[in-house]
């Protein structure tokens, strides 16, 4: 699945619900579906910069596909995370750089995080796009 169908899913997704408090209950939810973050990864080398909270990411790459982990100690900004790593872990470090994350702003998510919070959701996916141009590089 390319990551623009991924995103129309989201967006999907998150425009069954009208009320902000719903679609926190989802990002919540998202967040526990997280795969467990192996301790071993929580190195000060994999936080994120610029986050409110402790987040943590790590990426990995195997036969030209990028898989990124992570994890957080806040609850909401673990299902952010886990947002970002749905749409894009899985996909090689062009498409991951030639993408424009337009769910974020379609499904208003910007605008109802606290400035930090928006902060650190930049700096997440400048993280993982760094990580995609380093693999990029390396091909």
């Amino acid at each position: 699945m390319t990551i623009n169908n991924l995103q129309d899913e989201i967006i999907e997704e998150f425009s069954q619900f009208d009320d902000w408090m719903d679609k926190y209950a989802l990002l919540i939810d998202l967040g526990n579906t997280l795969k467990p973050f192996d301790e071993k990864y929580k190195t000060p080398q994999n936080i994120i910069e610029g986050c409110q909270s402790r987040v943590w990411l790590n990426a990995e790459i195997n036969d030209g596909i990028i898989t990124y982990q992570g994890e957080s100690d806040a609850i909401l900004v673990k299902g952010i995370v886990s947002l970002l790593i749905q749409v894009l872990s899985g996909h090689t470090p062009e498409e991951i750089l030639n993408t424009e994350l337009y769910f974020i702003d379609k499904i208003g998510l910007k605008e109802h995080l606290s400035p930090t919070r928006s902060n650190g959701l930049v700096a997440m996916i400048k993280q993982m796009k760094m990580y995609a141009l380093v693999y990029n590089a390396k091909k």
